[in-house]
């Protein structure tokens, strides 16, 4: 068996979002970021990054879990080797939300809810 990996492309996340056995889905895009934004991925709920200590030991170890940033680089990539570090399933969006928005993939608005 392989490692679990550490990244997730868009087409698959949105494959798996809504799935039995889908992924658990967090916005770690930075407050700032987050703050004027005005969609997020469906079912994500945001955690702020810099506190990926304090929030992360409050994940289960049996989820998946995929964090997204703007552009998938060092934000969400920083947070999902956190998170694994403490033992979660984690990894991140290739390309953040800014590639799940160029595949044409569905958003929700940020205000429906999940991402408070």
């Amino acid at each position: 068996m392989g490692e679990f990996p550490t990244s997730i492309s868009p087409r698959e996340l949105q494959r798996r979002i809504g799935a039995a056995g889908g992924p658990v889905v967090l916005d770690v895009r930075r407050q700032p970021a987050y703050a004027e934004a005005d969609t997020i991925i469906p079912a994500a709920v945001w955690r702020d990054p810099r506190l990926v200590h304090t929030w992360g030991g409050s994940l289960g170890r049996d989820a998946e879990v995929v964090v997204y940033c703007v552009h998938g680089h060092e934000v969400s990539q920083d947070t999902a080797a956190a998170l694994r570090k403490l033992g979660v399933r984690a990894r991140y969006l290739e390309g953040g939300i800014e590639a799940y928005r160029a595949l044409g993939a569905p958003l929700a608005p940020k205000d429906a809810g999940a991402g408070r």
